[in-house]
């Protein structure tokens, strides 16, 4: 099937996930804490507050009522359309409700419950499969925690935004706010918390899908939906294993990245690991180096670690990818420049010398006075501790017009009482007006450095609190560039990118 067919269809099909018309939640249940009180509870929530636009629907085979809803005895007695179903019952009562979702005309099911193949049940699957099939009802899942949307309202996830510590209501898993990454987990406890840590960075997420055991929706179609997606720039992805069809996961990726770039983290990667993917969600973890070839075959941008995982998907969802593997490097501190380029370089990429041309234009500063007699320009340009902010703005410029130089760095460190409050400011005037990706850097965990962060980040420039977590983001955009350029896109690509407009999350 070409691309565009399939993804029209898939499209179709899977919309209802995430902009029902009717969502149904067979379970709720006036149990505290229950999976079924917390899902039924967010979703009346959310479609009270507007945001969440379908009607929700509670069913509880005991009927009565919780919030002020009546609870339905079964789907087929709610009388409106229902198109999605939120199932939270025992595994062994799934296939029955699956049958109820197919008479009352669902369109998507989405199975929070588990039970099934991960602990041997294979034939509760094949039954759900089975039933699903034959009234073409979609599945994410089973054990799973679903799917959350920041944009539509549909939030599945069972885990309850605040708990009570000691007394006190204490914030336990906050929702980001609507932002450009969207992510997708074969494990829903790991999803979880990078949705917490998300969170705690001010990094938005448009689309979270956590689909367990993978039974009906896979990688390759949730890809394709995404593909035409407003609110998705960057796709994240956490694999354990391609259950079935992985050849054809990399051939639609591929059609993806020339559209959107993908980061995958790859679990399962040792012996140990390996083994915890059969009992997780009843996978094989496969042969590493074969994952490996696939991912980048498809233009996915593999990360080693959580942290670079989220470090690359943050600059990816803010700066256009990389023409080359050339980094610039400007800073007011030495020992923090040294270690960008080493990492940098250990990492493959470059920091060349400047050209004759760009000493040349640094020079000139010096002698007008703007920037420090005693920086230094070997790459990184060393401004000094007297640097002020016309000194970071002036050589960061120089930098941007650089030929030689493809990506900048800016170690906008904040201590020096030469630097002010307006160097953020200067600096982001300065970079908006040109097409070239940077990536900024304070050191510091309260106060300004929060602060400067904060400015760049909310100017769509990625912003870090350490040299090796920059370094992350340029790799991705680095690395993004090249797979682009190989692939004979990417200067159609840099022509259709524009810098996102900024919707609550970075």
């Amino acid at each position: 099937m070409k691309f565009k067919e399939f993804k029209k269809r898939v499209q179709e099909e899977l919309k209802p996930f995430f902009y029902p018309k009717g969502i149904a939640v067979i379970g709720a249940s006036r149990k505290e804490y229950s999976a079924g009180h917390v899902i039924f509870k967010l979703l009346l929530e959310n479609h009270r507050k507007g945001l969440l636009k379908g009607k929700v629907f509670g069913v509880n085979i005991k009927g009565g009522s919780i919030f002020g809803e009546k609870l339905y005895k079964t789907i087929e007695e709610i009388p409106h359309e229902v198109d999605h179903a939120v199932i939270v019952i025992p595994a062994d009562l799934v296939p029955s409700a699956m049958y109820m979702c197919g008479k009352k005309g669902v369109k998507v099911a989405t199975i929070i419950t588990g039970g099934f193949s991960e602990v041997g049940r294979n034939y509760l699957e094949e039954e759900v499969i089975r039933i699903a099939n034959k009234y073409n009802i979609r599945i994410i899942g089973p054990n799973g925690v679903g799917i959350f949307d920041a944009y539509s309202g549909v939030d599945t996830l069972f885990l309850p935004t605040k708990k009570e510590v000691e007394g006190t209501l204490e914030i336990s898993l906050p929702r980001p706010p609507p932002g450009f990454i969207s992510f997708l987990s074969q494990s829903g406890a790991l999803g979880s918390a990078v949705i917490d840590y998300m969170y705690g960075e001010n990094l938005g997420l448009a689309k979270f899908i956590s689909w367990g055991n993978k039974i009906d929706v896979n990688e390759a179609e949730m890809l394709a939906y995404l593909a035409d997606d407003e609110y998705t720039r960057v796709i994240l992805m956490y694999i354990e294993a391609f259950k079935k069809n992985g050849k054809f996961v990399i051939e639609i990726g591929k059609e993806v990245s020339k559209r959107k770039p993908i980061v995958v983290l790859k679990g399962g990667m040792t012996e140990a690991g390996a083994r915890g993917t059969l009992s997780h969600t009843a996978s094989m973890a496969g042969n590493v180096k074969l994952y490996e070839v696939a991912f980048k075959e498809m233009g996915g941008l593999l990360a080693d670690n959580l942290i670079e995982f989220l470090d690359m998907a943050k600059a990816l969802s803010m700066q256009p990818p990389a023409r080359g593997p050339n980094i610039g490097i400007v800073t007011n501190g030495g020992g923090p420049g040294i270690l960008a380029s080493d990492y940098a370089e250990k990492m493959g990429f470059k920091v060349p010398k400047f050209s004759q041309d760009t000493i040349k234009e640094l020079q000139g500063y010096v002698e007008s006075g703007i920037i420090p007699k005693i920086a230094t320009f070997s790459n990184p340009i060393d401004l000094s501790g007297t640097a002020t902010d016309d000194s970071y703005a002036y050589a960061t410029e120089a930098l941007l017009r650089a030929k030689e130089i493809d990506a900048v760095i800016v170690l906008a460190l904040h201590h020096p009482p030469t630097v002010t409050d307006a160097m953020p400011k200067k600096l982001i005037n300065i970079i908006k007006d040109y097409h070239k990706p940077v990536i900024a850097i304070d050191v510091g965990s309260i106060g300004v450095s929060l602060w400067v962060r904060k400015m760049f980040d909310n100017s769509s420039i990625p912003a870090y609190p350490l040299p090796v977590r920059a370094i992350y983001g340029m790799k991705a955009l680095i690395q993004y560039g090249s797979w682009l350029r190989k692939n004979g896109v990417l200067e159609q690509y840099l022509e259709s990118w524009k810098p996102p407009k900024m919707t609550g999350g970075i």
